[in-house]
């Protein structure tokens, strides 16, 4: 399959950003990316890809968003098993946490986690979570 889906839930845009850096990997290492809110698209729409991405900020107790992203990730774990599945989000307080969680989260429903811990950043993509977030993109793309 060309095309990799990144799906996202973002509060201020920081996680937004991010996914469309992503998405530019994505496209710079030859595929094609559909880069779209979880409000926009269902579990579903993800059974048949191999591979996608998936970014979520850290909310509350470093944890995901509970009204959306929570309970779409919740549905994707049921089917994960033998997915590369790309991580990536922003926080604005603790010490990542919530993606150590959901990396071991996905992992547990046997899915290949790439990014995690090395596509987050605190507040808005500086330069360098910009270029985790293209080389998760350019990672997706090769797996």
């Amino acid at each position: 399959m060309s095309e990799i889906v990144v799906v996202y839930w973002s509060g201020t845009g920081n996680t937004e950003a991010m996914a469309g850096f992503v998405g530019q990997g994505i496209k710079e290492g030859g595929k094609e990316a559909k880069v779209v809110s979880v409000s926009d698209i269902t579990p579903d729409a993800l059974k048949d890809c191999p591979v996608f991405a998936l970014g979520c900020p850290s909310m509350g107790a470093e944890q995901l968003e509970e009204g959306e992203m929570e309970p779409f990730v919740e549905a994707v774990k049921g089917f994960a098993s033998g997915k590369t599945i790309g991580l990536f989000g922003s926080y604005g307080w603790g010490d990542g946490e919530w993606m150590r969680t959901w990396v071991a989260d996905m992992e547990s429903a046997g899915a290949r986690v790439l990014g995690g811990e090395d596509a987050i950043c605190q507040e808005a993509p500086n330069e360098e979570a910009q270029e985790a977030c293209i080389d998760l993109g350019k990672d997706l793309a090769k797996a």
